[in-house]
């Protein structure tokens, strides 16, 4: 926890000094008002005494009350001021470092996880820091300020709320080895309940399909029943500090006064009146002790879930990226658009066997270059390295003759078209979609959006939508086909007019009519661009410059459509699978 409170800002930490100083001013105030009341507390016992003076005394009880309120107003504005600035900046920091992350950092937490540090954890954080601030700097101040006060009152009311202190100490320290390590699990609950829910969502129409909602709702009530019975045991264990706090504060005022009858039935006429009236006192500076526990209470009610908290936000912030920019920007002069890959195997982090072994091929510029074999051969794998969504576990891949390891990231991505799998569409309109992130050039304008998308063959339902291009597509284009996503998806990779496009079976959903459209327009319309295209169906391939049959990670043939019909027996199997010997034939 304190580690994260390094990063707060030189004007946070000015607020804070701020806010300890009025605290400092209230606290004083608060316990001037004891001093008052014995002071009234003397006047009405006192004959002779002017009602005067005692309206007096009381007007400073009440300017004392009044400035009291204002320092308290003043500490809780500055206390969420830091808070909320804090707060925001640690989001934005946490955000920027998971935008950051490759695969494998994502996968080693998950992404329910990462939403949940995002959200849940810096609230905690939040939160701790807006009463910490308010009674975790005001309690031991009050608390040792009051005892100072009372250290002469009478050694019998000392003992006596040292007694009661003790308790108190040993009740806290109790519950709190008790209950710290279900605030952990409920952290990790709460990453589960997320998952859950998040699957359950995105799932629906399966869910539906299948008439799988009971054993969705099972599924979310053991979650749900798990996280509410660890928030049930530490909230209850909680829950009786508050009790025995207002017990012992009461047993103690008893115990005072118990302490002080005696104390005034012993001494002789002249004395009874100033220890009735250093037992007021006491009482009311035991009391603010008492409250000062009590506040003291209330921190280490949430500390527990807090310092929980920010070590989960730690683990994020302090993650050592697996992919590290390099120094370069552009590669090598005459070797534009080419692509290679020397002897690459690549296995998974943390996995015993490789994925890809021993791959070598050479893409020249403005080759089409496809990928085809059975499911688990490798071949999104393949091309997910290329753009360092992984890197590679052995070997060299170059881009335009450089390592892609050499470039910055956002150099080398500049350089790719990007079409995966499963289309991704995000929540704003068709146009915003379509010019979707920034290529290092200028942005793309209206015209270049409406020919990317006449490219990848979707004007036509674009058009027809009611406000054409500035059409709403809703998160995830849930408002749209799968072949309408993914011809958007291509066209977002045609506008950033880059130097080589990655297809990651990204026709799938197109029917065969425009699926050889689309790729005739495409071939046609951005000639002089590398094509990387991985593909179930060979009807989509047929016309590549080199097709790369891949099996159980290795290249088992190389070559064009009928080169490998004669020479390679598992692309023949995959066509004949697909093809009549007619249309092979032909």
């Amino acid at each position: 926890m304190f580690r994260l409170l390094k990063r707060l800002k030189m004007a946070e930490w000015v607020q804070a000094l701020i806010s300890l100083a009025f605290i400092v001013v209230q606290v004083w105030l608060d316990l001037k008002l004891p001093d008052y009341m014995s002071e009234i507390t003397r006047l009405t016992q006192t004959p002779g005494s002017e009602m005067s003076d005692i309206w007096i005394a009381g007007g400073k009880m009440m300017i004392c009350a009044l400035g009291s309120l204002t320092s308290a107003i003043a500490v809780g504005f500055l206390a969420a001021r830091i808070a909320a600035s804090f707060s925001q900046r640690l989001r934005s920091q946490l955000f920027s470092k998971v935008d950051s992350f490759s695969m494998q950092e994502i996968n080693r937490f998950s992404t329910d996880s990462l939403i949940t540090r995002s959200t849940n954890d810096i609230t905690q954080v939040q939160l701790l820091i807006v009463m910490g601030l308010q009674m975790i700097i005001k309690a031991p101040i009050m608390a040792v300020w009051a005892l100072l006060k009372i250290k002469d009152k009478g050694i019998e009311w000392t003992y006596a709320t040292g007694v009661a202190v003790v308790i108190m100490i040993a009740v806290i320290a109790t519950l709190l080895i008790v209950v710290m390590p279900k605030f952990k699990r409920m952290q990790m609950l709460t990453d589960n309940l997320t998952r859950v829910t998040r699957e359950n969502l995105s799932g629906l129409r399966v869910v539906r399909a299948y008439n799988a909602e009971p054993y969705q709702e099972d599924k979310f009530e053991t979650a749900n029943d798990e996280l509410t019975r660890t928030q049930l045991f530490t909230n209850r264990g909680m829950a009786v500090m508050f009790p025995m706090m207002s017990a012992l504060m009461s047993g103690l005022s008893l115990a005072i006064y118990w302490i002080g009858a005696y104390l005034i039935n012993d001494a002789g006429p002249m004395d009874r009146l100033t220890i009735f009236s250093n037992m007021v006192v006491f009482s009311s500076y035991a009391v603010q002790i008492i409250m000062s526990f009590m506040m003291l209470v209330m921190i280490f009610i949430l500390w527990p879930r807090a310092s929980v908290s920010a070590k989960r936000i730690h683990e994020v912030l302090d993650t050592e990226m697996s992919i590290v920019d390099g120094e370069h920007t552009e590669g090598f002069a005459g070797q534009e658009g080419v692509v290679e890959f020397k002897n690459v195997s690549f296995k998974y982090p943390g996995a015993a066997d490789y994925v890809l072994q021993d791959v070598s091929f050479r893409a020249q510029k403005g080759e089409t270059v496809a990928f085809i074999g059975s499911t688990g051969s490798g071949k999104s794998t393949l091309i997910n390295l290329v753009p360092r969504f992984y890197d590679a576990t052995e070997g060299e891949i170059l881009v335009d003759g450089r390592n892609v390891k050499e470039y910055t990231q956002e150099a080398l991505h500049n350089k790719i078209g990007y079409v995966p799998q499963k289309s991704v569409i995000f929540r704003g309109t068709v146009a915003g979609n379509v010019a979707y992130g920034d290529n290092g050039k200028e942005q793309p304008d209206e015209d270049a959006v409406r020919r990317a998308v006449q490219i990848a063959q979707g004007a036509d339902f674009v058009e027809g939508m009611p406000e054409g291009y500035e059409s709403e597509t809703a998160q995830g284009g849930s408002n749209l086909s799968g072949g309408q996503k993914q011809r958007l998806s291509i066209a977002r990779a045609v506008c950033r007019a880059p130097e080589m496009y990655i297809f990651d079976d990204s026709f799938s959903a197109l029917d065969y009519k425009t699926d050889r459209v689309l790729r005739s327009t495409l071939k046609r319309e951005t000639e002089g661009v590398t094509s990387l295209l991985v593909a179930q169906r060979i009807g989509t391939i047929l016309d590549a410059d080199q097709i790369i049959v891949l099996d159980e990670g290795r290249i088992v043939g190389k070559g064009t459509h009928r080169e490998l019909l004669s020479s390679c027996e598992v692309y023949r199997e995959i066509a004949m699978s697909q093809l009549s010997e007619e249309e092979l034939a032909i």
